[in-house]
């Protein structure tokens, strides 16, 4: 690997690739706020690598859309736009169902034994109402899924929208979702318990080489999913303000 393309840490050699996951993955959990500038020396500082890495990382998570370049201010953490926002989502709608119906076609053994394994520790997890650990186990299940379509592309387009749909809500704290017309609210612990087992279905319909009920099935749980982003999270609105993000280490 090339001078250009690591930093050393701890006699170790850090890849752009890693500070741009790590720059990521604090910009997805909120750690950077939309609007906040992401100078070199302070992320270089803060990941413990020089600000070549640190340069390129930014590049690319312009490339994805996370940050935004503007002219006297540098790099800041991007601030979508409602209509961006409802586009995402959209997109999301269309494309989760497209890669389980691809993933019912061109599974592996492997796909599907990885799948089932994430199945039966989502449902453990949630029938034990340990809530916390299902995020990491979903995120798993979604991206393995998207690998097992067979297409490399449309596999990183729903890794991508799925980070980015984290992000834009995670970047917003909102109320939780109102009783409709006055019912009782949502239990997130019986929700949870319900998702993983729509998980278990698709699962099942993708190791049966199933297309359309994969497709149905993963399209009436994104609809589900993303309706309740939508009631727990108010989209976020681009304003003209920037907040400095001056931290120089993890918290």
């Amino acid at each position: 690997m090339s001078g250009d393309t690591a930093a050393v840490q701890g006699g170790r050699r850090i890849s752009a690739h890693a500070v741009c996951a790590a720059i990521r993955d604090d910009i997805v959990s909120g750690a950077y706020q939309p609007g906040s500038r992401l100078t070199e020396e302070l992320l270089a500082r803060r990941y413990g690598v020089s600000r070549v890495p640190v340069r390129e990382a930014l590049r690319t998570l312009e490339s994805e859309g996370f940050v935004t370049t503007r002219r006297h201010a540098g790099a800041c953490v991007a601030q979508p736009s409602e209509r961006e926002v409802a586009d995402l989502l959209d997109i999301r709608a269309l494309l989760e169902p497209l890669g389980a119906a691809r993933a019912a076609q061109r599974r592996t053994e492997a796909h599907l034994k990885v799948l089932r394994g994430l199945v039966r520790l989502g449902r453990e997890r949630a029938q034990g109402g340990r809530l916390g650990e299902l995020g990491p186990l979903g995120d798993w299940f979604h991206e393995t899924l998207a690998q097992a379509s067979g297409s490399p592309s449309l596999a990183a387009l729903l890794v991508q929208l799925r980070r980015k749909t984290a992000w834009v809500y995670a970047a917003a704290p909102g109320p939780r979702p109102a009783p409709p017309e006055g019912g009782p609210r949502p239990d997130p612990a019986a929700r949870a318990v319900e998702s993983w087992a729509e998980h278990g279905a698709l699962v099942d319909a993708v190791a049966r080489g199933d297309a359309d009920r994969a497709r149905a099935l993963a399209t009436a749980h994104t609809e589900r999913a993303l309706s309740e982003y939508r009631l727990r999270r108010p989209i976020p609105v681009r304003t003209s303000k920037h907040s400095v993000n001056t931290a120089s280490g993890r918290n």
